[in-house]
């Protein structure tokens, strides 16, 4: 039998334990899809205090007398199915709330010394740390885990492959450059083809640039990202490095997405039982205040409500939502003038417009197999996890020609329709005009039921899983380590 390859994956947040964003999905999800593929992963995380409380009594199994500014420690354990190293560093990561904004809505001012602590331990543990375990890949997910290659790379000598995976281009962790040394990387890192970028540290850029791979999650983004338009300033870098850019396209974990035994609705239902929806459609309009009218459009949102995510076009086009009888269920949170500007939409139309500011994945799950349609206008959008849900819960997904997005709905136009190929709306250019078409052919596509109800199962239909995706990474380490091989 053959020895299963070992992954060390390092990131700053994992579902069920700790959440922010679709982040913690992927990497929460990743690690049982891969073991079907004779991959087992162990993830390394911050030990911030809802992760300590969660976790089983584990073993210690390396230590630092000092790491940035304090004691630390490197825990095996194991938590809600998942095998962990936890970095147990109290003055970095024992604060509640927010991995990474303080109370005041601010950036903790030490994040860069937080996150490089992350990844220092990453390549410790790569480079073989801990006796009996030397992984075979290093895989860093975003930019808090960015500088986990470049120390692998600057520390010399024997190290496995690495990969670094872009969740979001948009958020690339850059710090003042005379923190180098503070963070523990030595002064011939600080150049163009290393860890400098535009003057600062940065660390998104770091691995980018020293990885073995990079991946972003949608073949479609891997190409927006080496165009000036989505390149974010490091576009230049990913078209130099085109031949090591690839896109793997997320899936969803289809045990926590599961319409038929979801304990968060009052319905379970499946593509043969898809009238139960109507029972959690009604729900979820008693449960945020809207008029409950099982005939009226109910469109969804679960996002964060930001520029990127298209949302203030959607403010704009509250008109044609009123003109078309629309309902509209929002919850998310985000920049404070778009949270103004939905929460005083539903206080002037509270019965046809609901808006909860925070998150709550008990709603999340009810504004999925409630809501009639999921609407995801975003700008861009590396993949988009919120749009594979609505298709596995019965919501048709209305959404931008952008990233994942693009990779995954496909638009019900007549000769989709005609082919039995359409499994949603799919508009473009991302304005305000071509928001509200997509809006008014959603309502028309609606009032013909037959050929919605037809939509809506192709949509159930869909492999939004893991499978997939876990066999291209699998088959993407088997790549490199074989290329590393003597």
């Amino acid at each position: 039998m053959t020895a299963p390859l070992q992954v060390l994956a390092v990131a700053s947040e994992i579902f069920p334990l700790v959440k922010t964003g679709g982040l913690a999905d992927v990497v929460g999800a990743l690690p049982a899809a891969l073991a079907a593929e004779g991959v087992l992963v162990r993830t390394l995380i911050p030990g911030y205090p809802a992760v300590m409380d969660r976790i089983a009594i584990g073993e210690t199994v390396k230590e630092y007398p000092a790491l940035h500014g304090g004691a630390a420690r490197i825990i095996q354990t194991s938590a809600a199915g998942l095998e962990l190293f936890v970095l147990d560093a109290p003055h970095l990561f024992a604060r509640h709330g927010n991995p990474y904004v303080g109370p005041n809505g601010k950036d903790w001012p030490d994040n860069a010394q937080r996150f490089a602590a992350l990844s220092f331990a990453a390549a410790d543990l790569a480079g073989g740390a801990v006796r009996g375990y030397r992984p075979h890949v290093l895989h860093a997910h975003d930019w808090q885990a960015g500088l986990a290659p470049a120390f692998l790379h600057y520390r010399g000598g024997e190290r496995p492959a690495s990969v670094m995976t872009v969740h979001n281009l948009a958020f690339q962790g850059a710090f003042p450059a005379e923190l180098l040394g503070a963070v523990g990387l030595p002064p011939k890192s600080f150049t163009m083809d290393g860890v400098e970028y535009y003057g600062k540290i940065g660390y998104l850029k770091a691995g980018l640039a020293l990885a073995d791979h990079i991946t972003t999650v949608s073949p479609t983004y891997a190409r927006e990202i080496r165009t000036s338009e989505h390149g974010m300033g490091l576009d230049g870098l990913l078209r130099l490095r085109a031949a090591q850019v690839s896109g793997i396209l997320n899936g969803i974990d289809l045990q926590v997405w599961d319409p038929l035994t979801d304990e968060s609705l009052p319905a379970r239902f499946d593509a043969k039982r898809i009238t139960k929806r109507t029972v959690n459609k009604l729900a979820l309009q008693s449960r945020l205040g809207l008029a409950e009218d099982p005939e009226a459009l109910v469109l969804g949102v679960v996002s964060r409500l930001t520029w990127q995510k298209g949302l203030d076009l959607l403010v704009s086009a509250m008109p044609m939502l009123a003109a078309q009888g629309a309902q509209l269920a929002v919850l998310g949170s985000g920049d404070a003038p778009l949270e103004a500007s939905f929460t005083a939409a539903a206080a002037a139309d509270p019965t046809r417009i609901a808006v909860q500011i925070g998150y709550d994945e008990s709603l999340a799950h009810l504004i999925q197999a409630g809501a009639d349609a999921i609407l995801v206008p975003s700008r861009f959008e590396p993949c988009g996890l919120t749009q594979l849900c609505a298709m596995r819960y019965g919501a048709l997904p209305v959404v931008a020609r952008v990233g994942g997005l693009a990779d995954t709905v496909v638009d019900a136009n007549e000769m989709a329709l005609a082919s039995k190929a359409g499994t949603g709306i799919v508009f473009s250019p991302v304005t305000l005009d071509a928001l509200e078409l997509a809006i008014e052919r959603t309502a028309a596509l609606w009032r013909d039921r037959s050929t919605w109800r037809a939509v809506q199962k192709r949509g159930m239909a869909t492999d939004v899983s893991w499978t997939r995706p876990a066999a291209q990474y699998a088959a993407l380490y088997r790549t490199l380590v074989s290329s590393r091989a003597p």
